[in-house]
């Protein structure tokens, strides 16, 4: 079948637009290339940066780190701006990888209200139990920019614990307005204990799980006497302790 030529300008200009395509293209890909590889190394050198952390201890420098991780600074320079940089990927990849994670499994679990404030308590004092220099070197390097990743984990843990109460106060016909504050209050109460207890370990993992977990179900039990109501618990006295029968 008979077609219509092309003309001989328009297949040089295609020939020379396909030409400058193929050329545009392979840049792109060497970039994305380099990207991939970037983010992988990155992902490598912070793994390797916990593995140091964990063998030299929280108070690490970048020399110790590049001779644990067996390369030299100028490598870790190249994947990263600086220290802090390297910092804050370590952290996020804790949170991310480690902490995040087990926390999630705990809070998610379908137990009962009591067993899941001991589970989710037990799953945040052992992590952190687990990976002491890891943690501390994580708290200690979360001021500044860096503040972000540690602020960030929390709000993740206490939304995930506010969405969890509020359900199960819902569903027992209870006020659940006050969710979002008390899950906020119970975070925060748990990671500064736990925090001053891998400082100096005065006492033993589970006698700190007993005692955070009896104070948080105190608080849970008293949220569920007055059916999450403030009027309601204002409404009542609140001794400390009931007055002994006076008719013995």
């Amino acid at each position: 079948m008979w077609r219509n030529p092309v003309p001989k300008q328009t297949a040089d200009l295609q020939t020379t637009e396909s030409e400058t395509t193929g050329k545009s293209e392979k840049p792109d890909g060497r970039k994305r290339r380099w990207r991939e590889h970037k983010i992988a190394r990155r992902e490598e050198l912070v793994d390797g940066t916990i593995a140091a952390i964990r063998s030299r201890g929280r108070d690490i420098g970048m020399d110790d780190i590049a001779s644990e991780i067996g390369v030299s600074k100028t490598v870790l320079y190249r994947y990263f701006t600086d220290k802090n940089d390297l910092t804050s990927a370590t952290m996020m990849r804790y949170v991310e990888t480690i902490l995040a994670p087990r926390m999630y499994e705990a809070i998610g679990e379908d137990l009962d209200e009591y067993d899941l404030t001991r589970v989710a308590i037990s799953a945040y004092v052992e992590t952190v139990a687990a990976d002491p220099d890891v943690y501390l070197y994580v708290m200690a390097n979360s001021s500044g920019p860096n503040r972000d990743v540690v602020a960030d984990s929390e709000r993740m843990i206490a939304e995930l614990l506010a969405t969890v109460l509020g359900e199960r106060l819902r569903s027992m016909d209870m006020d659940s307005g006050g969710s979002v504050p008390w899950a906020y209050g119970v975070v925060g109460a748990v990671q500064l204990a736990t925090h001053w207890w891998i400082s100096n370990k005065s006492m033993s993992t589970d006698d700190l799980i007993d005692y955070l977990v009896m104070m948080t179900w105190g608080g849970i039990a008293g949220i569920a006497a007055s059916n999450g109501s403030p009027a309601r618990f204002k409404s009542v006295p609140h001794p400390l302790r009931e007055k002994p029968d006076q008719t013995d």
